[in-house]
């Protein structure tokens, strides 16, 4: 995957927004003001591709034992997030069953005004 269709997957998800909160380098999508993926474009340019996802904390652990290319989130709660080195052992559809599953974690903790706010295209 590269840097366009990960960034054309997230934004294709209902009320993703995208966001420059840390820096020039680190881009944030979120739903409902809340992140469910990040990654530094410097990394991508310099061939290093890789996303911060949250994950299901037991799911997370599974993903780390079983993957060398999915690691504790970088910068980020270790118990929460996992960063996912791309375009190696983790394929295209994978990346998007995980992005899939980081953007519903989020979108079910928002609250049930903003989850309607969010599917109304508010």
């Amino acid at each position: 995957m590269n840097i366009q269709q990960y960034f054309d997957y997230c934004l294709s998800k209902k009320g993703v927004t995208e966001h420059f909160p840390f820096d020039e380098d680190t881009l944030v999508f979120k739903v409902g003001g809340k992140m469910f993926a990040l990654a530094s474009l410097k990394e991508w340019e310099a061939g290093n591709p890789a996303v911060n996802l949250k994950c299901d904390p037991v799911w997370g652990e599974e993903l780390r034992a079983q993957y060398d290319d999915i690691q504790p989130g970088y910068h980020m709660s270790k118990v929460h997030w996992n960063t996912v080195k791309i375009n190696r052992e983790v394929n295209d559809a994978f990346l998007k069953e995980l992005i899939d599953h980081s953007y519903e974690l989020v979108f079910k903790s928002l609250t049930k005004k903003i989850q309607a706010e969010v599917l109304s295209g508010k």
